[in-house]
């Protein structure tokens, strides 16, 4: 649960307020362990069960620069990389996520983050050679909500790409901007990530208090991570950064004359949170990957944390259009420090789709106007959400 003191509505029609209003009912402990000085979230690795297939999707349509590979595993960056790879694909018989990998500031970190894990009773392993290739000593643990983290500081440079024009594509990935986890309570994750170091840029509620997301960074932008509600622990996204919109359309462009057009499992538009046009896509194992541009900068320490309500038809997409019922319930397993999946726990909050999508659900476009938007003779026929 949240209290919803002190916020301020703005003229764009959602709230800010100088912290993030949620409250855990169930909180994880603070360690008095100090926490590792996070950067940024570095690379994900994905178990893929073709990587010939995951090969075409990643490196020929969406154009990720290769830094090695073998008949085991792809090493993969973006143009404007210059650590050892930004994504990982490893052939298995599970498609699921092995790491969320996040860089630190200090080789010193990680002996805080191997204290501010074993405070918390999670099982922690390191390594001095670290677990993949390119990557020095790291830590991988367990964490308290289930996902496989992992923390490293040295890493292999490799060339920035950025100046091979003659190499890039039209809709040229230029960095990893987010990962997005699927938890079942979200105030007990925020408040775990809080203790991390991270802080709250935007979340989704509604007036009785439940939180349905919550987005969180390190860098200064909107989000290294996003902890959304669902059944989990599960990977909802890996996301890359494009620099311009017309990027995106490219991509779909491409897709479209390569007759993949069913990759696209949502977008393009522009989200209501973030600002950020997107499109989402499916791999040829189903993990989903979001391609993203033009957030903002959010680094000054008195930001503001907007807060959406969750029946505002225009918080996951500015311009209106629904979300596609697969968006809210699929997600990829994450796996155990042995290589096992994760068991998925159910949510007992309210459901974002439940209440906003369909005949049991509202959203409206302007607050007082629900007749007028979702339910209403205005929207019959083409609004999706009167459809399903």
């Amino acid at each position: 649960m949240t209290h919803l003191d002190d916020r301020t509505m703005t003229s764009s029609g959602f709230y800010v307020s100088q912290e993030a209003p949620i409250v855990s009912d169930n909180p994880v402990p603070t360690p008095q362990a100090p926490a590792p000085d996070i950067l940024r979230c570095a690379y994900m690795e994905l178990i893929v069960t073709d990587l010939a297939a995951s090969r075409q999707f990643y490196v020929d349509i969406l154009g990720l620069y290769v830094t090695e590979e073998d008949d085991e595993v792809i090493y993969l960056r973006s143009t404007e990389e210059f650590i050892h790879h930004n994504l990982i694909l490893r052939k298995g018989e599970l498609a699921a996520v092995r790491a969320f990998s996040y860089r630190v500031r200090a080789p010193e970190d990680l002996d805080k983050a191997v204290a501010f894990y074993e405070e918390l009773g999670c099982r922690v392993e390191r390594r001095q050679e670290g677990f993949t290739k390119g990557i020095g000593d790291s830590v991988r643990v367990e964490d308290p909500l289930g996902f496989p983290y992992e923390f490293f500081h040295q890493s292999e440079h490799v060339e920035r790409m950025s100046w091979r024009y003659d190499l890039h594509i039209p809709g040229e990935l230029v960095r990893l901007d987010h990962f997005n986890q699927i938890t079942p309570d979200v105030p007990r994750a925020v408040k775990y990530m809080q203790d991390l170091g991270f802080r709250v840029t935007e979340d989704i509620q509604d007036d009785e208090g439940t939180v349905y997301a919550a987005w969180m960074r390190r860098k200064p932008t909107v989000h290294d991570t996003a902890m959304t509600g669902g059944d989990g622990p599960r990977m909802h996204h890996v996301c890359f950064a494009t620099h311009e919109k017309h990027n995106i359309l490219a991509i779909c462009d491409k897709l479209g004359a390569l007759r993949r057009s069913d990759s696209i499992e949502r977008g393009p538009g522009r989200h209501g949170v973030s600002n950020a046009f997107y499109l989402y896509l499916r791999d040829p194992d189903g993990h989903r990957v979001e391609v993203y541009t033009q957030d903002y900068y959010t680094g000054d320490p008195d930001n503001p944390v907007v807060t959406w309500d969750v029946h505002d038809n225009q918080r996951r997409d500015w311009w209106g259009n629904p979300v596609v019922p697969s968006w809210y319930t699929d997600g990829s397993l994450v796996l155990d420090l042995d290589g096992n999946p994760q068991p998925v726990i159910e949510r007992t909050d309210n459901s974002e789709m439940a209440v906003t999508i369909g005949a049991d659900g509202f959203s409206y476009t302007r607050e007082g106007d629900q007749d007028g938007t979702y339910q209403g003779e205005a929207s019959k026929g083409f609004k999706l959400g009167n459809q399903l």
